[in-house]
């Protein structure tokens, strides 16, 4: 297993020109596996509000469902970077709030950073916690926390947009953060992001121009039962293949070949 991964060897893989791979992980289970693949960014979304307790969407997750979530997946982990989502409002109200819950996730859980959507907004916050000594991620273009703002799961950036979101962009890199999310907006745009920017950006639907991309695991490896989002390739189909193994599991029990002599004692 190589070295942990840092801040600094994110900015070397952009200056590289290296790619860098990122997935969601809510588990230790997951979260040792991905690390074992040479996974070289964990995040531990607030997607789990859709995908582990089946909400509507990522505003009903609480910072103690996260924690509890955050600590698991740190704890399996030897080489990936850790970063855990900042739940909606607990970081609003500004940098105190944001610190104070940012230091709870540091402190608690082991996570190496913390993520929070916005742009020019929380660049002061963003400020505060990378002062702090707290690594940050930033998240613009669609951010899930805000998608009754912004009318749903639209494409961000087009057109006129475009300006605000290359704005965004530079708030949060000369706050401080190390590296920002670019999710649901023009490939061009994202690639004149990245262009511009000395930190490391990191797409979801935004092209193949960024320098890394990311992923819910359960959207890119078959375990959902939903719409997959169009941006997303599907590795593998685990749904299906659990839905196989527990049906087979249903039948032995029934006609009681399981457990067989050899699996009783």
């Amino acid at each position: 297993m190589s070295a942990r991964m840092r801040t600094r060897h994110f900015a070397q893989a952009k200056a590289e020109g290296r790619k860098i791979s990122c997935l969601t992980s809510y588990d230790a289970l997951t979260a040792a596996i991905f690390d074992e693949a040479g996974i070289d960014l964990l995040l531990v979304g607030d997607s789990a509000a859709n995908v582990v307790l089946g909400q509507a969407s990522t505003l009903s997750i609480t910072t103690d469902e996260m924690l509890s979530m955050s600590r698991a997946v740190a704890g399996a982990v030897e080489r990936a970077f850790v970063v855990a989502d900042l739940p909606f409002g607990t970081y609003e109200e500004g940098p105190a709030q944001a610190l104070a819950t940012a230091v709870r996730f540091m402190k608690e859980t082991g996570v190496h950073g913390v993520k929070l959507e916005g742009g020019v907004e929380v660049a002061d916050t963003i400020r505060t916690l990378v002062d702090a000594g707290i690594p940050v991620v930033g998240h613009i273009g669609f951010t899930p926390q805000s998608e009754h703002t912004l009318g749903g799961y639209v494409v961000q950036g087009r057109g006129g947009a475009a300006e605000k979101l290359r704005a965004d962009a530079r708030a949060v890199a000369e706050a401080g953060a190390f590296a920002v999310v670019l999710e649901m907006i023009p490939a061009d745009v994202a690639a004149q992001v990245t262009a511009e920017l000395d930190i490391v950006t990191i797409g979801i639907g935004a092209g193949n121009a960024t320098d890394g991309q990311v992923l819910v695991w359960t959207d890119a490896f078959g375990l959902g039962r939903g719409k997959t989002p169009s941006f997303v390739r599907r590795y593998a189909d685990l749904g299906s293949v659990l839905l196989d193994a527990a049906r087979a599991y249903k039948a032995d029990v029934e006609d009681a070949s399981f457990p067989a002599e050899s699996e009783s004692f």
